[in-house]
């Protein structure tokens, strides 16, 4: 389920949308209507071990919880409550934190619950859309659990690297398992802010050459949604920086060193999206700066064309009075001359090339 909680009609509003009726009962879980069938595989990992395998009975987990050092449960799609709540009871899980994991609106952050913390996050693809999904995370001593929305596995590098042992991931407890998700899914932003980086370049390049009718728009699109990434991002660096600080033995000193490199990325990711933010509106005013520019260049071009035309317009109403020298005692000389009207057409050619000598002399033509 695809920016389930983040809908981008116009403005791209962040919009809540609490499924749970006011005054229902805490802890309630309901998943969301278009959400997808979970998928749950059981990852357990050692030093000298590794075992990956995707679960139908959820009975069988308890008795593997203890067999290798780390155990690590991920959950891939919301859409059955049942399999929330079973994972709940098997790992102790508080039922409010399980309403935070199908509500899938919650704001990047960091909870304790005594032997376990809560994690939220929240991860963005790159794409010809913003497609973002709620990613939630549990710690406990020797486990993690995690919750994905989308019912695509965002955490598909992870498995690689512990499957071939890259690293130091298989040596290490489940506290160096959750930095290592942590850190893929704010490594995910880097690419999707790449892509806004190359999209601002090359509407400033189209800019420059013409003015197409839907750019204002397209930049006050770009704009809303950075401002989305930037709600997402800016929480999530408090959060690190609360892991880091609060979590007390679950995480060890030397875990808190690469958290330290995840809160490092999250500051940089906000410094690239208020740069962006920033070129958005430069863009918007070059824009509207260019636009103005033409307006004027074409106003300029019809004043000369209305300046030229009014003087031979007076010519020719003059010449169009129609006297006639026999009735009126004013001589309209040119009005029975056999070269009156080579005359003035002459006289309006010499005012128009007059006018426009004028206009070349002064620089209103360059």
């Amino acid at each position: 389920m695809l920016a389930s909680a983040i809908q981008f009609p116009g403005r791209l509003r962040q919009r809540l949308r609490r499924r749970s009726k006011p005054g229902a009962v805490p802890g309630t879980i309901l998943p969301g209507p278009t959400a997808t069938a979970p998928v749950v595989r059981l990852t357990r990992y050692g030093t000298s071990e590794y075992h990956d395998e995707t679960i139908e009975d959820l009975d069988s987990i308890p008795p593997r919880l203890n067999q290798s050092p780390v155990t690590w449960v991920d959950v891939d799609g919301l859409g059955d409550a049942r399999v929330t709540t079973r994972i709940g009871e098997i790992f102790g899980l508080h039922p409010l934190a399980l309403e935070d994991v199908t509500n899938v609106h919650q704001r990047p952050k960091v909870e304790m619950y005594g032997s376990y913390l809560f994690l939220v996050a929240r991860a963005y693809r790159s794409g010809e859309s913003l497609e973002s999904e709620q990613i939630s995370m549990f710690l406990g001593s020797n486990f993690v659990v995690t919750f994905q929305e989308s019912g695509t596995d965002c955490f598909a590098a992870v498995r690689k690297r512990l499957e071939a042992s890259t690293g130091r991931i298989r040596q290490c407890g489940a506290d160096y398992l959750l930095y290592s998700l942590l850190d893929g899914v704010i490594d995910h932003y880097f690419p999707v802010l790449e892509q806004y980086g190359e999209r601002l370049d090359a509407l400033d390049e189209r800019i420059a050459v013409r003015q197409e009718r839907f750019m204002i728009h397209q930049i006050h699109t770009l704009r809303s949604e950075l401002l989305s990434v930037r709600r997402s991002i800016w929480p999530l660096r408090e959060a690190v920086n609360a892991l880091i600080r609060d979590s007390g033995q679950l995480v060890s000193d030397e875990t808190d060193i690469y958290l330290r490199d995840c809160y490092d990325h999250t500051v940089q990711i906000i410094d690239v999206i208020e740069t962006d933010r920033e070129t958005c509106a430069d863009l918007r005013d070059f824009y509207l700066t260019v636009v103005g520019n033409r307006m004027n260049e074409i106003m300029k071009v019809l004043t000369v064309i209305a300046t030229l035309f009014m003087p031979l317009s007076f010519i020719a109403g003059l010449y169009g009075m129609n006297f006639d020298t026999n009735v009126s005692p004013w001589n309209m000389p040119e009005l029975r001359w056999a070269l009156g009207y080579p005359f003035a057409l002459a006289l309006m050619a010499g005012t128009a090339l007059g006018l426009l000598a004028y206009f070349w002399k002064r620089g209103w033509l360059s």
